[in-house]
């Protein structure tokens, strides 16, 4: 079982209006959560939580529930 993210939300912060050079710069999110999403790799509740408040979007809009194939 795995946690994935459904949205590319690099794509969807910046169509936002929010590079990575703003997130950085306004201390909106920190270049290891950036590294994080750009590796794929969840990032934590706390981020999420801002990430949704940037994006207005619900966490359930950017992640899900992906089973194990057997």
């Amino acid at each position: 079982m795995a946690i994935r993210m459904k949205i590319d939300i690099l794509t969807a912060l910046k169509e936002a209006g929010y590079t990575t050079y703003k997130l950085r710069q306004e201390k909106l999110l920190g270049e290891s959560v950036i590294q994080k999403l750009r590796n794929d790799k969840l990032p934590s509740w706390n981020e999420l939580n801002t990430i949704c408040r940037l994006i207005d979007k619900q966490v359930g809009d950017l992640v899900e529930y992906a089973p194990d194939e057997e």
